[in-house]
């Protein structure tokens, strides 16, 4: 027998990315239909639009699934495109119906939690601490002013909102909230948290006018970080809005004037009360069963089955960098091509406006430069008045595609930069700086070691390009294999990151004379091999090297070396993943931390010793930016290396218009 087959309440629950991979108990899902004979019916808990698949359930005697967003949903909002991270499947009722048991209600008494999940469960919820994360993660996180009052927070819902019926509520109670708060903290200021929409006059609330009629009350109406909140309160009424349940996370008294999911288990001060809810539970009980077994999780961008925790890990990605990019950018000197992406790498909160004529460019006070790395020309030649906005640069990701960008492979991932670039040691640049100052947590290095496993295991590299299948060189039983990494010599890494070793060639004498009875097997620049960039061999090198190859992956010829000797390629990066010996004779961005052999100039500036899973944390964690490519969002390094190990199989041969192009570029424009 299959497996069974659900009729979805709306078309916007079959659309929902992660609803497979939630449900993998069904072996379908479809709109639902009069006519229809479904194994069970799905709807968005006990909602409107949920009536017709909960009607068709009682009259067909099937089963009908409550279904709703997770506690931590996303960063963005719905409306704005975001899918969810997680859904709530409810086989009983929904966790905000207190008028009858729901799973979650019923975990939560049976509390079958062994030590490690109560162990997870206090790990999770010190990094959603240590995050700030709520529901939603757009809003922003800024600090209230100060008062020299003690403040108090009360927090309203729109009118509505089912959790309000459900949760053994209504209309007035908010407004007895209120005046409970005012009389049990005279000397208070009280916070009253509204939705922005409902000063907008777009939706309805509770509590707008008598919050602006009483003297002891502020409000609270703009889009806040609810830790912005807690911070600055020290005590918490709700009425059954989720708020209340990451106060308590917050280490926050609460004060329940409704039923939520988190009351009656004496963790609240319950102004109202459930029968069946008759055993106290501890707060990392309560969490263990609303986050960890009542909540399921997914990546939305490759709709993969995920956890709690590697969801925090992306959120809060996502989160750090959409704060850190919001506001005002000026881009300039950007090809067509790159304008058609440049900006997805800024983020949702960031406004991106090109300069046409970047000699004349006048940047606004409240905008920062954004240019190509390599165009550092076109910065020089501002106006001496916009060469005083702050200036970021913007390179390829480390991580970066399925095929070259000089063949316009969009890029997954990029760099960008507020003080220099990762490539140019001449000055310090922020992944230098990470580097040097950087606190590593456990949970991200353990991250960061897991990031590394993934990528040996699935032989994933910058470009992704060559084949396992081409043939491979082989070991010499006694002679030491040597792997030498070519480089498009007018690179500027090579350029400023290698000043005594500047060609391909140079390189290979420097090798052979320091190991003249090694095999020396060379690896010319994917870029030079396409016939785009400049740095092909001379014709006295042969001698130099015993093979050449070209059509095999870096990741493919590092299990047959013993070392890896470069100028500054990431192919050194890529060995050291790979356990490999790394010579270099430039300085790039992975050498002088004490991971390799350094035949090149010393950085003073690199005095601290990393372990690879710290360099690997910061160079393919915290530095780069990353993208889905169908979304068009900031995601994390996991996500990326996901699509790649699916896609890369996909993308074997160079499309036809990618072959044109290159026949075309290397005709008509040259090699640079």
């Amino acid at each position: 027998m299959g497996l069974p087959f659900a009729a979805c309440a709306s078309r916007g629950i079959c659309r929902l990315s992660i609803l497979p991979a939630c449900l993998s108990e069904y072996q379908g899902f479809t709109p639902l239909k009069p006519w229809q004979r479904p194994d069970v019916t799905l709807g968005w808990g006990l909602k409107p639009t949920s009536l017709k698949a909960r009607q068709l359930a009682g009259q067909r005697g099937i089963p009908y699934v409550s279904l709703e967003d997770g506690f931590l949903r996303s960063w963005g909002l719905g409306v704005n495109g975001y899918q969810p991270h997680s859904l709530i499947v409810d086989t009983t009722g929904i966790y905000y119906d207190a008028t009858r048991p729901s799973d979650l209600e019923q975990l939560i008494l049976d509390a079958p939690f062994s030590g490690d999940e109560l162990k997870r469960a206090d790990h999770c919820m010190a990094l959603i601490r240590h995050y700030r994360l709520s529901k939603y993660n757009h809003a922003p996180d800024r600090s209230l002013p100060v008062s020299q009052k003690k403040r108090v927070l009360v927090v309203d819902q729109t009118a509505g909102d089912a959790s309000i019926h459900y949760g053994l509520a209504d209309t007035e109670r908010f407004r007895s909230m209120l005046q409970v708060a005012l009389d049990e903290h005279p000397e208070a200021e009280i916070l009253v948290k509204v939705h922005p929409d409902v000063v907008a006059g777009r939706k309805q609330g509770h509590l707008l006018d008598a919050a602006r009629q009483h003297p002891r009350c502020r409000l609270i109406a703009e889009d806040l970080n609810p830790w912005c909140l807690f911070d600055t309160v020290e005590a918490v009424h709700v009425v059954t809005s989720q708020l209340g349940f990451e106060a308590l996370l917050a280490g926050k008294p609460v004060t329940c004037h409704g039923m939520p999911f988190y009351a009656g288990w004496g963790l609240t001060e319950d102004r109202t009360h459930c029968a069946r809810r008759h055993q106290p539970r501890s707060l990392l009980q309560l969490f263990a069963a609303a986050y960890l077994r009542y909540a399921r999780y997914a990546n939305p961008y490759t709709g993969q089955a995920s956890s709690l925790e590697a969801t925090i890990d992306l959120i809060a990605d996502q989160t750090r960098r959409q704060a850190q990019l919001a506001g005002d950018w000026l881009g300039m000197g950007f090809s067509s091509w790159k304008r058609g992406f440049v900006g997805d790498f800024l983020g949702e909160q960031a406004k991106l406006r090109h300069a046409s004529r970047p000699a004349r460019a006048q940047p606004a006070h409240s905008e920062r430069l954004l240019l190509w790395s390599s165009q550092q020309e076109t910065f020089e030649g501002l106006p001496d008045s916009a060469r005083t906005a702050p200036l970021w640069r913007m390179e390829d990701g480390f991580i970066r595609s399925i095929g070259l960008g000089v063949d316009l492979v969009k890029p997954l991932s990029l760099a960008l930069d507020s003080r220099g670039i990762h490539y140019d040691p001449r000055q310090p640049s922020d992944l230098e700086h990470l580097l040097a100052t950087q606190t590593f947590s456990p949970h991200l290095l353990e991250r960061a070691r897991g990031l590394r496993e993934r990528l040996v295991d699935s032989g994933l590299s910058k470009y992704n390009v060559g084949t396992s299948r081409a043939p491979q060189p082989q070991r010499p039983g006694d002679r030491r294999s040597l792997l030498v990494v070519g480089q498009v010599e007018s690179d500027a890494s090579v350029r400023f990151g290698s000043p005594h070793v500047t060609t391909n060639g140079e390189l290979l004498r420097r090798v052979r004379a320091a190991a003249p009875d090694a095999r020396v097997i060379y690896k010319p620049h994917p870029d030079v091999v396409s016939g785009a960039r400049l740095g092909r061999l001379e014709a006295d090198t042969e001698p130099l090297y015993d093979e050449q190859i070209t059509d095999v992956s870096i990741t493919d010829l590092l299990p047959q070396v013993a070392e890896l000797h470069t100028m500054s390629s990431l192919a050194g990066f890529e060995a050291l993943l790979r356990g490999c010996h790394v010579v270099t004779y430039g300085l790039p961005f992975y050498a002088g931390w004490g991971l390799t052999e350094e035949r090149g100039p010393a950085c003073p500036r690199r005095q601290r010793q990393l372990s690879l899973d710290e360099l690997v944390a910061g160079c393919l964690i915290l530095y780069p930016l990353y993208v889905d490519p169908r979304s068009r969002q900031l995601v994390n390094a996991e996500t990326v290396v996901d699509w790649l190990e699916r896609h890369r199989e996909q993308r074997s041969r160079l499309p036809l218009s990618r072959r044109l192009y290159r026949w075309y570029r290397n005709s008509f424009i040259g090699r640079h």
